[in-house]
């Protein structure tokens, strides 16, 4: 039996209806309570012998029916379960019968997780994640181009040596959460309502930094908990720049290389992902100079910012997040810049906001609604100082 699996009572139920192979029929025989201390009485019931004899069979046979039934459903599991498994000498699949098997398997897989190969919680549909991001993702050319590519490379390894961190930096409204979202969605079948993945708000989670001791324990226990009930875990933390620099020091073993394991051997794959504002400021600047400068916004490639955003994070003293070992030992992979919004892109996002709801639009109400926005610098009005943040509410106000 397959160790950690229970067998389970409705199963056992089921097996007593199976006709047992071999069985012998009743016609020919004798009377039931010849050959048996039983008294007459209890074979007034002509099915009683039939019904004791499959209680016997199945109490015999149970255990390795269903760790038949567990090869079928978990075949990476059976490598080590000897006569268990299928095709071992005395035991196979005719024993049983492929199609009782059939029957149970989509039984157990009505109400449990199993699918043909793998954990079906993890979809990790990256060409989905990338058709997503192009659509419904606006003004961020850069995070459609890196964040696919460096999911599914990761992805793509059988033995990653630490854990994938992204380290997503941006003014409000510039769609960091609406991209962990995506990632959500597109990497597990339920989204972020997965047992796989876990959120945390560092106002919310970790509120008080006299109880840090408390919170490194309790978080810890939430990984080693997630990372044992899924082989792909997705960690976010949210206001990422507001968690003491302490408690970051328990992701340490999980992003850190480490040595290659035994031949053959799998090592669990976690993402975690870092949703701040810090330096948002200083990112919006460099933005605004190289535009003034002439360059087209899809000119900007992650080196112009990358390496300037690392700097400035590593070097802020106002942040718990900028001085963790994260960033000061480089454990991040990649900080991904998220740029400022121009009314244009707002203005897609009203759209999006319209047709989300279901509500006819005109041209106007869109102009409308982008107009409501504030846009900075003074002087340029050219970003919105809130991004798309609080579009759909602002619809309310444009509707007849």
């Amino acid at each position: 039996m397959l160790p950690g699996r229970r067998f389970p009572v409705g199963l056992g139920l089921l097996l007593l209806l199976l006709p047992l192979p071999g069985a012998p029929g009743r016609r020919g025989a004798g009377p039931p309570w010849e050959g048996t201390d039983e008294p007459r009485s209890a074979w007034a019931w002509p099915g009683f012998q039939r019904l004791r004899e499959r209680l016997r069979a199945a109490g015999a046979l149970s255990k390795r029916y269903w760790a038949l039934l567990s090869c079928q459903v978990w075949p990476d599991g059976c490598e080590d379960d000897g006569e268990a498994a299928a095709g071992a000498p005395g035991w196979s699949l005719p024993l049983l019968g492929q199609q009782y098997l059939d029957v149970l398997t989509a039984w157990y897989c009505s109400f449990q997780d199993c699918c043909d190969g793998g954990d079906c919680r993890i979809s990790n549909n990256v060409t989905g994640l990338e058709a997503d991001l192009n659509v419904r993702l606006h003004g961020q050319h850069l995070v459609q181009k890196l964040i696919p590519r460096t999911v599914r490379d990761y992805l793509a390894r059988p033995r990653p040596d630490k854990a994938l961190a992204l380290s997503f930096h941006g003014w409000s409204g510039t769609g960091k959460n609406f991209v962990a979202r995506m990632l959500a969605e597109n990497l597990y079948r339920d989204g972020l309502k997965s047992d796989c993945v876990k959120m945390f708000i560092a106002t919310f989670h970790f509120p008080h930094s006299k109880y840090v001791d408390l919170y490194k324990e309790q978080l810890l226990g939430r990984i080693q908990e997630t990372q044992q009930l899924c082989p792909q875990p997705l960690f976010v933390f949210d206001e990422a720049e507001k968690l003491h620099p302490g408690l970051l020091e328990v992701l340490r073993p999980h992003l850190e290389r480490r040595a290659p394991e035994g031949h053959g051997a799998k090592s669990p794959r976690t993402i975690f992902l870092f949703l701040s504002n810090l330096r948002g400021n200083v990112l919006n600047e460099v933005v605004l100079n190289l535009l003034k400068a002439g360059w087209s916004r899809e000119e900007i490639t992650a080196e112009h910012l990358e390496p300037h955003l690392h700097a400035e994070i590593a070097g802020s003293t106002d942040s718990g997040f900028g001085r963790s070992c994260l960033v000061r030992d480089n454990l991040i992979d990649h900080f991904v810049p998220f740029l400022p919004l121009e009314r244009r892109h707002v203005r897609l996002c009203v759209r999006d906001a319209f047709l989300s709801q279901g509500l006819r639009y005109a041209e106007e109400a869109l102009d409308e609604v982008a107009d409501m926005m504030v846009y900075v610098p003074r002087e340029e009005q050219l970003f919105s100082s809130q991004g798309c943040k609080s579009v759909s509410q602002r619809i309310a106000y444009s509707l007849p």
